[in-house]
């Protein structure tokens, strides 16, 4: 049967239950994921030789890494081939493209230009975020919460020049740059002053944030942290802090999945959160025991956070972004299976009465209510997304892969 056909037969079907598959793919094709650069070098960047640190660690060593800003472009374009809909990437600051390589706090504009003309070619947003690891300045385990006064004006000179590169592109592309602060500072062990380095974070912040600029052209957004390498007992930016200090200073919460206790779900915080905020950022990853950033998957947890983001009306309030780095397969091929996943777990929440079934609920029946909800989940939702990916002119299910094999043979084996 042909995709046009399957699709017709799934539209019959969950009209039967009052939902427009139209509107659903309509609704779905107008969602932007922001894909993360540092899937495809392993978190390296083009500014300097300093190995990966500041509890966080990169695993594997699958062939084909991208080498230099060119080939990392090339391989994202691949990705995008083969994922439906229009996107943004997710640029990190050591992901300079420049003959200079200026230090963390005198980046500027200009040095991230070819990707500004490239992103504009490829009707493509940027999104941006300040390096606050793998650099000797943060050696100590401390950056803008540190006691050393010199080690904190680096760092803060960094993000606010971060914030400048990030109203930049929202300037340049006309799509709202979402600048997104994440700090490894934190104990191995228990600390005697907890309070301390919170007092100086908020110190800094509060400098980092000084000057007003417009929403329109740059978000921005707190990630708080359970615990890294090396800040096992304490992190200083605890989800605790940074959802309090962002929602003090009206800026969004990021809340990333691998971010908490390994089975604590955050599907239930979303919610919270925008009672208090007007937006937020969502980091999608995939812990498994710890935050090891494992490759996004059609998994029980990522539908629960898309159905709480389409029952709540959420969608319009949410940037998403995905957050995870492997090197034991294809960089590519984990681009394109995370962000489709994204995509899938949106579709099917998308695809829910939900009217329909808040109507059941307010009504106290729960009966009809999970006996609705465990029926949708044998509903032909794949047929549906089989026809959004033809109508982007993406392979259907796993032949996207054959591509990617392809490219791996005829390039990304090739790098020297």
């Amino acid at each position: 049967m042909s995709t046009y056909n399957r699709y017709n037969t799934a539209k019959e079907i969950y009209a039967s239950i009052g939902v427009d598959t139209d509107l659903a793919i309509q609704k779905l094709k107008d969602i932007k994921i922001s894909m993360q650069c540092w899937q495809g070098d392993d978190v390296r960047g083009f500014l300097t030789d300093q190995p990966i640190s500041g509890g966080i660690s990169v695993t594997g060593n699958h062939p084909g890494a991208a080498k230099n800003a060119a080939e990392l472009r090339a391989d994202m374009e691949k990705a995008f081939s083969l994922i439906p809909g229009r996107h943004k990437v997710n640029l990190h600051s050591i992901y300079v493209d420049s003959e200079k390589k200026p230090q963390l706090d005198n980046i500027a504009p200009e040095h991230y230009m070819p990707w500004v003309e490239w992103a504009s070619e490829k009707s493509l947003g940027l999104d941006f975020n300040p390096t606050c690891f793998s650099h000797p300045l943060s050696s100590s385990g401390f950056t803008i919460s540190s006691a050393d006064k010199n080690i904190r004006e680096f760092w803060i000179e960094h993000c606010k020049r971060c914030r400048e590169i990030g109203k930049h592109f929202g300037e340049k592309l006309g799509q709202t740059s979402v600048v997104n602060y994440w700090f490894p500072d934190g104990y191995k062990d228990i600390p005697i002053n907890p309070e301390g380095p919170r007092r100086r974070m908020i110190e800094s912040l509060d400098r980092i944030f000084e000057e007003e600029m417009d929403k329109n052209l740059i978000a921005e957004s707190l990630e708080g942290k359970l615990f890294g390498i090396g800040s096992e007992s304490y992190v200083t930016g605890s989800n605790d802090f940074t959802a309090a200090y962002a929602i003090s200073r009206k800026k969004m919460v990021c809340l990333d999945t691998g971010h908490f206790h390994p089975t604590e779900s955050i599907a239930d915080k979303i919610p919270t959160m925008m009672l208090f905020s007007d937006k937020m950022l969502l980091h999608v990853s995939r812990p498994v025991r710890w935050d090891s950033d494992h490759v996004v998957t059609f998994s029980d947890e990522l539908k629960a956070i898309s159905h709480t983001l389409v029952r709540g009306d959420y969608l319009g309030r949410v940037y998403f972004g995905l957050d995870y780095f492997d090197a034991s397969i294809n960089r590519v091929a984990a681009w394109v299976i995370g962000m489709r996943n994204m995509q899938k777990a949106l579709l099917v929440a998308l695809l829910e009465p939900t009217n329909q079934l808040k109507e059941l609920e307010t009504e106290g029946d729960y009966t009809a209510r999970l006996a609705l909800c465990e029926e949708l989940k044998s509903f032909p939702f794949s047929d549906v997304y089989d026809f959004f990916c033809e109508q982007n002119d993406v392979p259907l299910r796993e032949k996207w892969l054959n591509d990617v094999k392809k490219y791996e043979r005829e390039v990304q084996f090739k790098r020297a």
